[in-house]
């Protein structure tokens, strides 16, 4: 004989509650972590680098420097913009080899 009582059905409304949120946080995730994952292939096969981390960590400096180097060209520091702009361009072209 089986008793379906209150708090039965109260724990399995709470159950059913906390399957729901898990499976959308699953499929949340999993679609964020897909996309962000084509996004560095796609991003990687069109700039001709490897999808390893020390590249993506060598492209996100070289376009710093680069930033910088623009930065500081329209703060009018025409030295320190020539020196910064180079070194990104020579560490992004040596990236791209």
């Amino acid at each position: 004989m089986q008793a379906n009582g209150f708090f039965d059905g109260v724990g399995e409304a709470i159950g059913d509650a906390i399957r729901v949120v898990v499976e959308f946080l699953l499929g949340f995730f999993t679609n964020f972590f897909g996309a962000f994952d084509d996004f560095i292939d796609g991003l990687t096969r069109s700039l001709g680098i490897n999808a390893s981390f020390f590249s993506i960590l060598v492209l996100v400096i070289g376009l710093w420097l680069l930033w910088r180097g623009f930065r500081a060209l329209l703060r009018g520091s025409l030295l320190g913009a020539i020196v910064r702009i180079v070194l990104a361009l020579f560490i992004l072209s040596w990236l791209m080899m």
